[in-house]
């Protein structure tokens, strides 16, 4: 069994809480693609994206939370192993539904940048837990 630490059970916590907000997000959702909320094509496809990075993310969050307890890695890289991902499921679903936000929007804005930046830390985060675990 894994102990968990003081700072690794608190976190889990409140990950655990955020998916009361991930489920307000699939309220939204279905209420675009039943059309009560009018969104154009590139804006449903950006919504379903976030949505399930969403959901996906903060799951494998978790589990990476709870094996990186596992590891002999500390500091800064612990940190990442056991957070980055958590870091790319705020990151990749903001990218997603931040950029697609406006009225008739067709194209991305500007947070789209997000999207690169979640995604390096979604990479970071498990290559750093991978290893931490091999390494043991």
């Amino acid at each position: 069994m894994i102990e968990l630490t003081e700072a690794a059970r608190t976190t889990a916590g409140v990950v655990a809480l955020t998916v009361v907000a991930i489920e307000s997000g699939g309220w939204f959702l279905v209420r675009v693609v039943t059309g009560r909320v009018p969104a154009t094509d590139f804006q449903r496809s950006f919504f379903r994206a976030g949505h399930a990075h969403a959901g996906v993310l903060v799951t494998l969050g978790l589990v990476c939370l709870l094996l990186g307890e596992a590891t002999g890695l500390d500091g800064g890289w612990r940190w990442l192993a056991q957070t980055g991902v958590l870091v790319a499921a705020v990151l990749l679903p903001a990218g997603f539904f931040l950029s697609a936000t406006g009225q008739g929007r067709t194209r991305p804005n500007g947070w789209v940048v997000l999207l690169p930046l979640g995604a390096g830390f979604l990479a970071a985060g498990v290559v750093t837990l991978g290893v931490g675990l091999l390494r043991g």
